[in-house]
């Protein structure tokens, strides 16, 4: 079960916005991601807990921000709720998309699993609903996926496979590569893995 931290920063100026201390899991019925995440101050500054099938449908997610609520399936979509900070409105919003993205890791293993491309396949279109911070405001983005290396290292613990895959945003035509090994982001824009306790997970 790898347990570590992820540190989260602007990916143009790189100015710090949180700490993602976080573990995750696979399993015979998918694979679960739980998640604090801290400000630089160290102040709490939200949750994060999905949950894919077998499939890499997501499941169940739930997301705190800014005392915000976000709690969210596939179905017919995917379909979600979205409650004020005072609790006294909930929202519902359904799109025909494949799956949700954020700002957390998590969504980019979850997104590669979904997908499961391989190195000789072509870039694969995906339709997402983005939960976007502060207030976990919802927005459908679509992007394009392709894997662009896949290389093997030898560390103490066995053989590590990294996965390097090039997303485009297609409403930009923005461009960056995300490196994924198992179910842990090594790299990706915004994104630093600054603490792992134990390997990452292999999906069977």
């Amino acid at each position: 079960m790898p347990r570590g931290r992820y540190s989260l920063h602007d990916p143009h100026d790189h100015t710090p916005l949180a700490q993602e201390h976080f573990q995750c899991a696979t399993g015979p019925s998918g694979w679960r991601y739980v998640s604090r995440l801290t400000t630089p101050s160290g102040d709490h500054h939200g949750s994060v807990d999905l949950t894919l099938d077998d499939l890499g449908r997501p499941i169940r997610l739930e997301l705190h921000a800014a005392h915000w609520q976000v709690r969210g399936a596939a179905l017919d979509g995917v379909t979600w709720v979205r409650t004020d900070p005072a609790g006294t409105q909930a929202t519902e919003g359904n799109v025909r998309a494949h799956a949700f993205t954020g700002t957390s890791p998590a969504f980019l293993v979850a997104t590669a699993r979904l997908l499961r491309l391989t190195p000789s396949a072509a870039a694969t279109r995906v339709r997402l609903v983005a939960f976007t911070d502060p207030v976990l405001a919802p927005r459908t983005v679509d992007q394009s996926w392709a894997l662009v290396d896949s290389e093997t290292h030898t560390t103490d613990n066995g053989p590590l496979t990294v996965d390097a895959y090039q997303v485009t945003a297609l409403d930009t035509g923005e461009q960056h590569v995300v490196h994924l090994a198992g179910d842990v982001v090594l790299a990706a824009p915004g994104t630093e893995l600054e603490d792992l306790e134990s390997s990452p997970s292999v999906f069977p």
